[in-house]
């Protein structure tokens, strides 16, 4: 069984097998989240990105999809770059947002990771409500099977872990 953890931090500092990414769907680093991991990450993780768009995501990585890259710099051994949705008030994305996690942990999987540090995907640029975006990361990191042994919200504000928290984190 998973083992849940809500962390109030920098995910960029996360000792765990892997940080996922809240990418955009270039690949090639932007703000946020993204741009954090980048910075630190270092050059290595661009151009295993660059690399990915030139083979098999040429036109970027799908909303909900994710894809590994080498963690360069970080303390982590892998980014799994995941993109959210967009916040919709007229279209519900949830199942785009729920695709970011299960996906994010296949992957994980596939890595044989045995640990995992999320952020709050969609919650920042992409104006995702946080309570929501809390409910359906925890419950669907709790419904999903998977061999990862350990899962950290790494959350940046105190909004952001108490709304995780409330979900018996």
């Amino acid at each position: 069984m998973v083992e849940l953890l809500a962390v109030r931090g920098d995910i960029t500092e996360q000792d765990v097998d892997a940080v996922v990414n809240a990418a955009n769907s270039s690949l090639l680093g932007g703000g946020g989240v993204d741009g954090a991991i980048h910075r630190k990450g270092g050059p290595e993780i661009l151009a295993e990105c660059r690399a990915l768009r030139a083979s098999q995501y040429g036109r970027g990585l799908g909303t909900g999809q994710a894809v590994a890259t080498t963690a360069g710099r970080l303390p982590a051994r892998w980014v799994i770059h995941t993109v959210g949705p967009v916040w919709s008030e007229t279209e519900d994305r949830s199942d785009l947002l729920t695709s970011c996690y299960r996906e994010s942990l296949r992957v994980a999987d596939d890595l044989g990771a045995a640990s995992v540090a999320f952020p709050a995907i969609s919650t920042g640029i992409f104006r995702w409500p946080m309570a929501d975006g809390a409910r359906i990361a925890v419950e669907t990191v709790r419904s999903v099977g998977t061999s990862v042994r350990e899962v950290r919200f790494v959350l940046f504000s105190d909004d952001a872990y108490q709304a995780f928290r409330a979900h018996g984190l």
